[in-house]
């Protein structure tokens, strides 16, 4: 879980939306890691796309 908890936390410090590429650059976890992060936070509704292929937390 502590995986999960750096992408939550990537995305509460984010000042605007983001794609999964820069999530796991800044994370610095694999991006097929991020991606099954991501798609858990998605059901979860956790995270929101603003617009395509970026996201950001639900407010």
């Amino acid at each position: 879980m502590e995986n999960y908890d750096a992408v939550l936390e990537f995305f509460k410090q984010a000042t605007e939306p983001v794609s999964a590429g820069q999530v796991a650059d800044g994370t610095g976890l694999d991006r097929k890691q991020v991606d099954k992060i991501m798609n858990k936070m998605k059901k979860e509704g956790t995270i929101v796309s603003p617009k395509r292929c970026y996201w950001e937390i639900k407010k």
